[in-house]
């Protein structure tokens, strides 16, 4: 089991455009193989810092789930929501 920290920097003023979309990546990331569990966190002193931890089974559920065309379509969306890239970190026991 692995654990995936997904840090990402949303622009001023996308709050709620950003929470629907995170949400909705979400929803979609729930259908993945390998998918254990999800949740979406904001920095209590910067909330434009956004935070996602998500479970999955193995790396390679991650990676096959970080490669497929329903994270990128999602991705497109969220992308320009952001001021920097996303800061992406596997973490394993």
């Amino acid at each position: 089991m692995i654990r995936v920290l997904i840090e990402r920097h949303i622009a001023d003023d996308l709050a709620d455009h950003y929470e629907q979309a995170a949400r909705a990546t979400l929803t979609e990331a729930m259908q993945a193989h390998g998918f254990i569990s999800g949740e979406a966190l904001h920095n209590s002193q910067d909330p434009n810092h956004r935070v996602v931890l998500a479970t999955y089974r193995s790396i390679q559920d991650w990676q096959r789930w970080a490669r497929s065309a329903e994270r990128q379509e999602a991705m497109a969306v969220i992308n320009p929501m952001l001021i920097r890239e996303e800061k992406i970190t596997i973490l394993e026991h």
